[in-house]
């Protein structure tokens, strides 16, 4: 079986900050079990995908920069019939976090947001009301990595109101209560990998900053989680996530009760670096997905 990695265009710029290039640990992972595989580049005009019999999206990392063009290679791999992990349908409902309320809906509790489409003026003024603070983020419903995400005082929002309005006339927005938990605690993100519990870390932000990627200064440590939170986190996954080669649930608990942030079905960073069980559940899943069970 000759399978296409997906990788982006400009490989290794948004690995040169991660603790570990995923795409190598791939890389010696897909060796080890004796595959035959290419990374490709999913923009690549010149890539004849026909020649493959499965796609891996492991770091389409740009996505979020040429949206349209995702959503239309998305379409024609729909169209050839090729197995992808994870599937088309999911990756494409995935890409643009309008998803979370879909989640909210089943009756899952996310960060409490206000949805902004594009060209419709953000009503701050209500959503500081709405959300009883004075600190709000302001981020793309297609996003990853922080780009364009404003954290907004009640005192001094208006100081970048231009700047807002210039972004929501591009693209949805998303605005959100600031969580203190997140700056105080940090964030969780759980993975799954076909469908079964792997590890869970906890990023924390540096001081005085909000941002919890290790590429803004964040720090990693490994969590355990109780039985009563995976029981809950699996019931999400089972969900929403169901014949996934990854998943990576990410959010903040308060009070007992877990508010979503992501469900990442796309390109996660895995982590795979925090433990030789998680590389190794990685590789399970892998085969488990290429091979098949024995």
């Amino acid at each position: 079986m000759k399978i296409a990695v997906i990788t982006y265009e400009a490989r290794g710029s948004y690995a040169a900050s991660s603790v570990v290039d995923e795409d190598l640990v791939l890389e010696e992972i897909l060796n080890e079990l004796g595959v035959d595989f290419k990374f490709e580049v999913w923009s690549d005009k010149s890539v004849l995908w026909e020649n493959y019999e499965m796609i891996l999206l492991k770091s389409p990392w740009d996505y979020f920069d040429r949206y349209e063009e995702f959503l239309d290679w998305c379409a024609e791999i729909k169209r050839l019939g090729l197995p992808v992990f994870n599937s088309i349908d999911t990756v494409v409902w995935n890409s643009d976090k309008w998803y979370l309320k879909e989640i909210q809906e089943k009756g899952y509790p996310i960060v409490p947001t206000v949805f902004v489409k594009k060209s419709e003026l953000p009503d701050l003024e209500s959503a500081f009301l709405q959300f009883n603070t004075d600190k709000l983020v302001f981020k793309p419903t297609v996003s990853g990595g922080a780009k364009n995400t404003i954290k907004l005082s009640k005192e001094t929002w208006s100081d970048k109101r231009e700047a807002i309005y210039d972004l929501v006339r591009e693209e949805d927005f998303m605005l959100q209560p600031f969580v203190k938990e997140i700056a105080e605690v940090g964030e969780y993100s759980y993975l799954f990998f076909n469908g079964q519990y792997s590890h869970a870390i906890l990023k924390s932000a540096k001081s005085g900053d909000f941002r919890v990627q290790h590429f803004f200064g964040g720090s990693i440590h490994n969590v355990n989680p109780s039985a009563e939170e995976l029981g809950y986190l699996q019931k999400l996954v089972d969900e929403f996530a169901q014949k996934s080669l990854y998943a990576r649930v990410d959010g903040v608990w308060i009070e007992g009760i877990f508010y979503l942030m992501e469900l990442e079905l796309i390109e996660p960073y895995l982590f795979l670096f925090t433990s030789d069980a998680a590389r190794e559940n990685y590789k399970k899943a892998l085969k488990e997905v290429i091979i098949g069970p024995k």
